[in-house]
Parts: C-alpha cells; sequence; structure tokens
C-alpha cells in the first residue's frame, strides 16, 4: 500500500463525517439556536469574553489541541503496525473525539463558559464536581510530564537542535518586548521568523567547538532545565513569553504540516510496515502491553483527548460568535487534528521496521528484536547525529520526514537542515504546550488551595503566583525526571483518556435534558463505555505489571499511586453520574427540556 491512498480515502471519511455526522449533532443532538446571544455576547468584557470571527477562534482553538500528542501518539503506537493506529485515528476521532469536543464546548457555553469542574458540579453536583477538579489538577501535571518527555531524548547531546531551540527564548522575548513598546506585529513577526530561521542554519557552526560541547547535554541534565524554564514562562507575564512563542509557532506548525502533505504526495512514499506487527499480543519495545486496550491509551490526541475539556471549557466558549460556530471550530478542529496524526503515522511508517526500531529502542533491547536496520547508518551519517536509541517519538516523525522530504531531487543533500528543523517545530511546541500547560496548571492549583487559604486565589498575589508556578513544576519535573517514555507516556494516556471519559459524561447529562429522543444519549454513552472500560483496564494493567511491579523497568510507586487515585476518581465520578441519570430519566422527557432551557 502506498502513503497516497491512505491520505486520500482519510479525507474522504474525514469529509463525509464532517458532513454528515457533523450536522446531525449540531442540529438534531445539541440543537444549536442561532436566537440565542452566546455567552461572548452576554458577557462582552473586551478582554475574555470576545465574539470572535469563527475562523479565528478556529485557528485558536486547533492550535491550543493540536500540540505534541497528534505527532508523538501515533508514532509510538506504531509498534502494533499500521493498521490499529489508523483505524483508532479515523473511528475515535469521529465518533468519540468530534463529538466529546462539541458537547464539551456546548457544555460550557450553557455555564457562560466555565470550566468543565464548575459545569460537573452544576450538572451533576458537589462530589461530581470536586473530583472533577481534583482529576484535571493530577492531569494537567501529568500531560506535562508526558510532554516534556517526548523531546528529552531529541535534544540529549545534540547541540544544534539545543541552541536552535534555546534561541527561540530570547527571540520570543525580543518579540515580545518590541510589540509591547512599539505596537508594531508586522515587522515583530518578520524579524522574529528570520531570527529562528537563521539559529537553524548557525547549528552547524557551533557543532564540535567548545559551546557545542556546553550544549551536549545528558537527559538527566535537561529534565532539570524543562521545569526551571517552565517556571520562568508560567510566572512571568504572559506578554512577555508565552504569548509570542505561542504566535511565532504557530507559524511552524501550518508550515511544517503543509509540507508534510505535499511531499507525501509528490513522493507518495510506500508503507513498509506490516498491517500487524509481532508485538500486538504484547511485550513490545516501546509500548509494553497488548495493541488493546493500549493503542487507545498510546493514542489520545488525534482520535480523542480530554486534554481538549480544558480549552473547551475554557478560552474557545468565551470567543464563539454564534452558536453554529460550535460545528467548525469543535467538531472540525478535531477532525483536522485526526489528519495531522495520520501524517505523522504515515512518516513513522514509511520507515523500515528495522530502522524504527532502532530508533524506538535502546540498542541492548534492539539486539534482542533480531531485526537488521536499512538505511538508519546513512541517514545518520546524512544527519550528522547517531540515531540509535532516541526514543519518545520526536526524533523518529524528524527521520520519517526527513526519508520523505530528501526523495525528491531538489532537497537530497538537505537532510541535516530538514531534520533540525522538524526537532526544532516539535519541541517549540512541546514547549509552548508545557508553559502554556503549565501556566494553566497553577490558576488550577491557586483555585483548589485557594479554598483552604484565600489570598491564594487571588491571581495577582505574587507569592501566590511563585508557590503555585514552583509547586506544578516541582510535580511534573519529579514525574519527568524519574521516568521514561513507555511509563510516562502511558501514565499520560490513562489520565488523558480518563478526563475524556469525564467530558462524556458531563455530554451524556447535558443531551438527556435537552434532547427531543432520548436515545441522542448513545452519542456520547457509545464512546464513553469503551473509553472507560478501556482506561480501567489499561491503568489497572500499568499498575500490575509495571508501576507496582519491582521487576519491572517501569518500576514506580509514586506513578503506581497517581494511577490509582485517578481511577478511584473517575469511579467516584461514574457512580455519581449513573445516579443522576436516573434521576433524570424518571422526569418526562417534555418537562425536562422545559427545566433545562429555563436553568440554562
Amino acid at each position: 500500500m502506498n502513503a497516497v491512498t491512505v491520505v486520500i480515502g482519510s479525507i474522504c471519511i474525514l469529509l463525509i463525517a464532517y458532513r454528515l455526522y457533523g450536522t446531525f449533532m449540531a442540529a438534531k443532538v445539541l440543537k444549536l439556536n442561532e436566537s440565542i446571544p452566546t455567552p461572548a455576547h452576554t458577557l462582552e468584557d473586551g478582554k475574555d469574553y470576545v465574539p470572535t470571527n469563527k475562523w479565528v477562534t478556529f485557528g485558536h482553538h486547533f492550535a491550543a489541541i493540536a500540540a505534541a500528542g497528534p505527532l508523538v501518539g501515533p508514532i509510538l503506537a506504531a509498534q502494533f503496525g499500521y493498521l490499529p493506529g489508523l483505524l483508532w485515528l479515523l473511528i475515535g476521532a469521529v465518533v468519540g473525539g468530534a463529538v466529546h469536543d462539541a458537547v464539551v464546548l456546548f457544555a460550557s457555553m450553557r455555564q457562560d463558559g466555565k470550566s468543565l469542574s464548575e459545569v460537573a458540579k452544576k450538572e451533576l453536583g458537589p462530589v461530581a464536581g470536586f473530583c472533577t477538579g481534583l482529576a484535571m489538577l493530577f492531569i494537567i501535571t501529568i500531560t506535562m510530564a508526558g510532554l516534556s518527555m517526548v523531546v528529552l531524548h531529541a535534544l540529549e547531546n545534540n547541540p544544534w537542535g539545543t541552541f536552535a531551540v534555546g534561541i527561540t527564548i530570547p527571540i520570543a522575548m525580543g518579540v515580545g518586548i518590541y510589540h509591547k513598546l512599539t505596537g508594531n506585529l508586522k515587522w515583530a513577526t518578520i524579524v522574529g521568523f528570520i531570527l529562528i530561521m537563521a539559529g537553524i542554519f548557525l547549528g552547524p557552526q557551533i557543532q564540535n567547538t567548545a559551546f557545542g560541547d556546553f550544549l551536549s547535554l545528558e537527559a538527566s541534565t535537561l529534565a532539570l532545565i524543562l521545569p526551571i524554564y517552565a517556571f520562568f514562562a508560567a510566572a512571568l507575564p504572559v506578554w512577555l513569553l508565552l504569548a509570542p512563542r505561542d504566535y511565532l509557532s504557530t507559524f511552524m506548525k501550518i508550515g511544517v504540516f503543509i509540507a508534510l502533505i505535499i511531499g507525501v504526495f509528490v513522493v507518495n512514499p510506500d508503507i513498509q510496515f506490516p498491517a500487524f506487527t509481532e508485538f500486538i499480543n504484547g511485550g513490545g519495545p516501546i509500548v509494553a502491553g497488548p495493541v488493546w486496550p493500549f493503542i487507545s491509551i498510546t493514542i489520545a490526541c488525534g482520535a480523542i483527548s480530554g486534554f481538549h475539556a480544558f480549552v473547551g471549557s475554557g478560552t474557545t466558549p468565551k470567543m464563539l460568535n454564534r452558536w453554529s460556530d460550535i460545528k467548525p471550530v469543535a467538531f472540525g478542529a478535531m477532525l483536522v487534528e485526526c489528519l495531522v496524526a495520520i501524517m505523522a503515522l504515515i512518516a513513522a511508517v514509511a520507515l523500515q521496521p528495522g530502522d524504527y526500531f532502532a530508533i524506538n529502542s535502546s540498542p541492548e533491547v534492539f539486539e534482542t528484536l533480531g531485526m537488521q536496520t536499512v538505511h538508519l547508518g546513512e541517514l545518520s551519517k546524512e544527519i550528522g547525529m547517531d540515531l540509535e536509541g532516541r526514543t519518545g517519538g520526536a526524533v523518529t516523525l524528524a527521520v520519517g520526514m526527513t526519508y520523505i522530504f530528501t526523495a525528491i531531487p531538489w532537497f537530497e543533500k538537505l537532510a541535516s537542515y530538514f531534520f533540525q528543523f522538524v526537532i526544532l517545530f516539535e519541541a517549540v511546541f512541546i514547549l509552548t504546550a508545557i508553559d502554556s500547560g503549565t501556566r494553566v496548571a497553577r490558576y488550577l492549583i491557586q483555585d483548589f488551595f485557594g479554598e483552604f487559604y484565600k489570598p491564594l486565589k487571588r491571581v495577582d498575589w505574587l507569592p501566590g503566583n511563585l508557590f503555585a508556578s514552583a509547586l506544578a513544576c516541582f510535580v511534573w519535573g519529579y514525574l519527568l525526571y524519574s521516568g521514561d517514555i513507555s511509563s510516562i507516556w502511558a501514565l499520560f494516556g490513562v489520565s488523558n483518556q480518563l478526563m475524556a471519559s469525564i467530558g462524556l459524561i458531563v455530554g451524556t447529562t447535558v443531551i438527556l435534558k435537552i434532547a427531543d429522543k432520548r436515545w441522542y444519549i448513545l452519542t456520547c454513552l457509545i464512546p464513553l463505555a469503551y473509553l472507560y472500560i478501556t482506561v480501567n483496564v489499561a491503568g489497572y494493567w500499568m499498575v500490575k505489571n509495571v508501576y507496582l511491579n519491582s521487576a519491572s523497568a517501569g518500576y514506580s510507586v509514586i506513578n503506581g499511586v497517581l494511577s490509582i487515585i485517578m481511577l478511584v476518581l473517575g469511579l467516584i465520578i461514574i457512580v455519581t453520574s449513573i445516579k443522576k441519570w436516573t434521576e433524570l430519566w424518571k422526569i418526562p422527557q417534555a418537562e425536562l427540556a422545559a427545566q433545562s432551557t429555563k436553568s440554562a
């Protein structure tokens, strides 16, 4: 099979799903009413609540939800073969992810754009609301560790990549200061982008120098640097570092995504992987567990992701100009993210299996697989860096894209530049997710612990800001420093998909209240049933076989305790929800819909 066939078929499926299922969700299930003003209008303040063009909102929402997850998850899941990942992406995104994102955004907008924990408190009661808030705090922390792990091995002993990524910090701060002083966004953008590109091309000049040796950092050192960076990004004013970094990285993401699609159509690479590998029953070097439940845990973003609930009940519901914008902004953005994930999967499975496993396994583990590399030695020479044992997914994506691009005659001598640009692209986007996520974690910590110490709730109180930022960075930094990609990514996947289950629980409750036909709850209940069972099976498997198994390489009591806490929180929420659904089911549908309309 060739890659173009997969891309064309996937695009057709996603377009049909958007046109038919997306319209059904908007018109029949959610009953979007254009005569009702959105929170952006009723609460307009010129700061947070601002009616915004739907395509501008789409751009914001897509950039916020599509971080490193859709790039990394499919690459790690390629261990099972190309077909499990492809099927889960298409089915999961259409049946689960797009529905989840749409109903969470709708539910938040019904409650004036409040967070999912506040919506859960309103729809399900105080117990579910408290557990949802606590779960969100755990999940955002684990997410930061999982995303940081991805970039760790990409920059390990890679002075060129470290320099190119590091230089973006002062560049972003310079852009922020210049724009703050002059208000000139055009020149700030032009100069910032030129300087970033210059950083890539200057990279080779520092290799084999004293400065290059200084930037040749071990993974353990990088695991300390990343949380320190995140602390400053979370504590500094948003306009100084976080906002300009987000802005500049958006250009990279759009450019790389378009380039990869064009490259696939021009080169039309053959898929080298089998549909299923020998690791579908478990025992793989990347993901130890079997294809189910771990295909749905390893690939979260791109199929269905609870992290999207942070955005769908955060900034986006305060920006939508019309209720009908939910379809393109939430349902549509999820399907576009699915396409991004499919492109990442193609970049991985276009490599020879031996090359793929050599990159994603330690040399000692790779020797036990009985495989031989094919093009990896040649690619390592062209790129100028040893590629073996660089786990985490980031290097695999960069190598896969480089392999595709250098098949074009014009670019065959530019392997090293393509590779480092993709590394920069991934790392900058991951750092963007890290600093944004750490800032969200800081807000959640202040809000949660502010119930016990009131001054902490004040976001303008400097000691509280510093304490919450430091606590957030310490917790996820500890997970990063003590873990490895297989254990951290699985922990991230379980917690993230549990968050998606919570989003679907809230969606089921809202639909039960407003729907004309009660069977419409199946739009949320079917993916919820699958996802909740999958999360619990995966969580139990990881606790039993990895986290609390002293003979396992991923043995970690803290990871085991976190997993158990998350699963218990999920159980409390689902039990509370079933009790609430039973109460609602006894009320006649017409009466329930009328009550819901009045209370919304």
